[in-house]
């Protein structure tokens, strides 16, 4: 993407922040958040980012410019069982009130998850599956909020004429780290990584140069009424899968521990995503191997 005006909500989160730097290279790039991490700000601006302080569930946007081409709304809140109010405002009332305002947008992004599928074992899931709540163990609000968000989006596009599209982003990780960065943690300090009873814990991680490099055509895919496609690596990985190689290239021993009390595999048909903007190009092995060298370089010299 080149020469293009983008809107990006929470652009120093984990996701995010490699995709708005990415985009500030060739773009003009405005990135909206509270800023509570004055280094996280500085950081965006550093790389070209227009960074405006917002509380997206206010619906108050002064000192934003009046149009973009793209807005990428990849802001996320989720807290413990007491925060349903708060997540709700920050998650699905405020996608309406960002639609409202950037309804003349060519195109507006729309970043869920498959956290809003309902738990389906070791079955590959496709996007007309049926939604439920398989996040809570871990995450009380996040696969509710994201559903209501879902809703949101759907029902702006089609009273705002705006095109849309949803994606249900699986596993993403990076350099700057993902789910199996902290299981590499929990593995430095000698922590059980907990795998769902119903093994194996079956994912498919999607890196950070595939998002970057298949967003444009997720825009394209963007319509009216709202597309909705799963977004993740072609290949499966589990958690077993990727503690066990993690152990390989670091010589650090995993120890895996079996508990109901963990999420269970979220494992998707990728065959609608593959239809708009082709398969994933880094391979989850490939991935960690560059996660844990940019993390934890001096493991990779022992």
């Amino acid at each position: 993407m080149k020469d293009s005006r983008i809107l990006v909500t929470g652009p120093s989160g984990q996701v995010a922040l490699p995709l708005t730097t990415a985009l500030a290279h060739d773009n003009e790039v405005w990135g909206v958040a509270r800023f509570k991490d004055a280094a996280a700000k500085e950081r965006l601006e550093d790389a070209g980012v227009q960074c405006v302080p917002v509380d997206l569930a206010s619906g108050d946007f002064d000192g934003l410019p009046d149009k973009v081409d793209y807005v990428l709304n990849l802001a996320v809140s989720h807290g413990g069982p007491d925060a349903f109010d708060r997540d709700l405002a920050l998650n699905a009332e405020a996608t309406g009130l960002l639609m409202q305002r950037f309804r003349d947008a060519k195109a507006f992004l729309h970043c869920s998850s498959t956290g809003v599928y309902e738990p389906a074992g070791h079955h590959q899931l496709k996007e007309t599956d049926p939604l439920g709540d398989n996040h809570r163990v871990m995450l009380p609000t996040y696969s509710i909020c994201k559903i209501a968000a879902e809703a949101v989006a759907r029902t702006a596009a089609r009273q705002l004429d705006l095109p849309t599209v949803i994606t249900r982003l699986n596993v993403p990780y990076g350099d700057n780290g993902g789910w199996a960065a902290f299981h590499l943690e929990m593995m430095l300090a000698g922590q059980p990584v907990p795998v769902h009873t119903d093994a194996p814990s079956l994912y498919n991680p999607i890196h950070d140069d595939d998002i970057v490099r298949q967003l444009p055509g997720m825009l394209e895919a963007a319509s009216v009424p709202a597309t909705i496609v799963n977004w993740g690596g072609t290949e499966q990985a589990s958690v077993e899968d990727w503690c066990a190689y993690l152990g390989e290239v670091t010589g650090l021993e995993p120890k895996l521990t079996s508990t109901d009390q963990t999420i269970s595999s979220v494992t998707i048909d990728t065959t609608k995503m593959h239809e708009l903007v082709g398969e994933t190009k880094v391979g989850w092995r490939d991935g960690y191997q560059r996660m844990v060298a940019s993390l934890h370089p001096e493991l990779l010299d022992k």
